[in-house]
């Protein structure tokens, strides 16, 4: 089975007009991850340069998700949908195939 965070940069993948911004929390500590066009990147630490290194760990909890369509303004999102559950975005993931 895929990581959470290989999912979700595989469903970017396949809609490439979305960005995720994925609240997330790794070692008590919560990050906000950008996911878009199966890339992810932390909007509040350094990214690792190797794409082998996962962003979103296997063990990260997730808080909330938004879809947000592209191009990605941080100063002006434009949101799909605000604060999914995990268990809404597991039902979309499924939907396209990842």
């Amino acid at each position: 089975m895929n990581s959470i965070g290989k999912r979700l940069e595989q469903y970017t993948n396949k809609r490439p007009q979305e960005v995720l911004v994925v609240q997330v929390e790794v070692d008590n500590e919560e990050d906000t991850i950008a996911i878009f066009k199966g890339f992810s990147s932390s909007l509040m630490r350094p990214t690792a340069f190797d794409p082998d290194v996962p962003v979103l760990p296997d063990g990260a909890k997730i808080i909330s998700i938004d879809r947000v369509a592209t191009p990605y303004n941080p100063q002006a999102p434009r949101y799909i949908q605000q604060g999914i559950l995990w268990e809404e975005m597991e039902a979309l993931l499924l939907k396209v195939g990842v």
